[in-house]
């Protein structure tokens, strides 16, 4: 299999954001996962006088596997504040056990087993899984759901601005489809929308009027060209020429390799409906979700499954403020009229088949998939062909495959020291030129490849942390080779 020239990042270099994560991010979000079973445990410990006897045994059960389970986690911190060795994953029955156990020994060998030395893409390995998995009350809880859906309904204004935009596209339906230079300016905000992933960075699309639409290349030159020194790379126009070529291409496909849930799983669906109903170009779209709980807030068959339920529940996002006894404002309750009509389409398109998940809709946690084991392996997606072919052969017939977000960008490029102006061809290996590839990604940690090297110069004679500060980002192509 491939391997790169330069090694992997890990936690030895104490400037980097790897060194951070170690020493600062993980004690933080294994404390919320601690939490997070703590106040489950306490409220199940205040029914228990209201339990019959037998329902007693039975929540007395599950508390006391959430004690193991807060026992374990408080464990892992203290090793890893101590640089001790990663333990091995108990066979508790879930797939990539003998996977992370045999990387393991093999870094073992090279003496990069410790918290502070083994490589960070493998290190957010699934031990946490495995302790939630080795409980019979357990199995099915994922300790970042409370957090995604909170995040998802502090969005709810942006939610229902994007709705209306949709609904404002439907009206100019025949205007935007009779001048392609207009779909590439609504294309291109969509990008920025999927790229920042933040309800603060979507100033054009979340305030676009009719009256905008009809002008849609002026307003979009002016917002495209105020964002445009934070791109470092930016393939948009070489996406926008092959996307456009697929015209009269009945069976086009779109793939999104999906990153996190709530608010930016919303906006994936957003993207996809704009290129199946607004554009000649795609037919269907396929979601790739992790089939387990990740480091943080990834996407689940469940989350997925949940996310047109939640948009259209009407108590799940916050009634917007208005005087006491006041009605609702009519934009208000058109915003969420237009919410409903684009979602209830949405759910017509996965009765249809039109939008699909990878993996069978109803999967629960911890299923098994060879289309979806290969996303929470510890390998670079370099090695996919070898390791997981019936994922590579899918994503072969896609038209295009969008990966999501600073994690699938830190497996495409391994995670590895590359010169920063590498080429994103060479970074991403053999994968490279198998399927057409589209990397939008927000700059979050270390690596970083296809940066003009004046341009890497002056961002670290500044002084910010520019590789993993959030404010820049990254839009990549790579065709699929002739």
């Amino acid at each position: 299999m491939f391997e790169a020239p330069y090694p992997p990042w890990d936690f030895t270099d104490r400037g980097s954001f790897a060194f951070e994560t170690v020493i600062k991010r993980w004690p933080v979000i294994l404390t919320g996962i601690i939490d997070n079973i703590y106040c489950r445990n306490h409220d199940l410990g205040i029914s228990l006088p209201s339990k019959t006897e037998a329902e007693k045994a039975h929540v007395e059960e599950v508390i006391a596997e959430g004690k193991k389970i807060i026992a374990d986690i408080g464990q892992i911190k203290y090793d890893m504040a101590r640089d001790r060795p990663l333990p091995y994953i108990a066979d508790d029955g879930e797939p990539l056990v003998d996977v992370y156990n045999k990387e393991l020994d093999i870094l073992a060998e090279k003496k990069k087993n410790t918290w502070l030395t083994v490589p960070w893409l493998y290190s957010e390995y699934r031990l946490i899984r495995s302790f939630f998995v080795q409980t019979k009350n357990w199995r099915d809880y994922d300790p970042f759901l409370a957090q995604k859906e909170a995040t998802f309904q502090k969005s709810s204004k942006a939610i229902y601005q994007l709705a209306t935009t949709m609904h404002e596209l439907e009206k100019d339906k025949e205007m935007l489809h009779s001048d392609p230079e207009n779909l590439k300016v609504i294309f291109k905000e969509m990008v920025q929308m999927c790229l920042w992933g933040n309800a603060t960075d979507l100033s054009m699309l979340t305030h676009m009027s009719h009256d905008d639409i009809q002008h849609l290349q002026a307003v979009g030159r002016d917002a495209q060209t105020a964002r445009s020194e934070f791109i470092l790379r930016d393939d948009q126009e070489k996406v926008w020429q092959y996307l456009s070529s697929l015209g009269g291409n009945t069976d086009s496909r779109v793939d999104f390799v999906l990153d996190n849930a709530g608010f930016e799983l919303f906006t994936d669906l957003v993207f996809a409906d704009f290129l199946v109903t607004y554009t000649p170009y795609v037919h269907k779209v396929v979601f790739h979700p992790k089939l387990i709980p990740w480091f943080v807030s990834d996407v689940t068959p469940p989350d997925f499954k949940s996310a047109t339920n939640s948009l259209l529940s009407p108590t799940f996002f916050p009634q917007q403020s208005t005087p006491e006894g006041a009605p609702a404002s009519k934009s208000s309750e058109e915003s969420r009229a237009h919410l409903y009509e684009m979602v209830k389409r949405w759910e017509s398109y996965i009765e249809s088949g039109v939008f699909a998940l990878s993996v069978p809709i109803d999967s629960p946690l911890g299923a098994s998939d060879e289309k979806a084991n290969f996303w929470t392996s510890p390998y670079p997606y370099w090695n996919m062909q070898e390791l997981a072919p019936a994922l590579h052969k899918s994503l072969q017939e896609s038209s295009l495959v969008i990966f999501k977000g600073d994690l699938n960008f830190r497996k495409l490029t391994g995670d590895v020291q590359w010169p920063a102006s590498t080429p994103f061809q060479q970074a991403i290996g053999p994968i490279a030129g198998t399927f057409p590839i589209l990397s939008l990604r927000t700059n979050k940690a270390d690596v970083i490849v296809d940066i003009q090297p004046e341009v890497v110069e002056k961002l670290d004679k500044s002084g910010e942390k520019w590789r993993y500060n959030g404010k820049y980002a990254l839009v990549l192509f790579q065709p699929r080779s002739n």
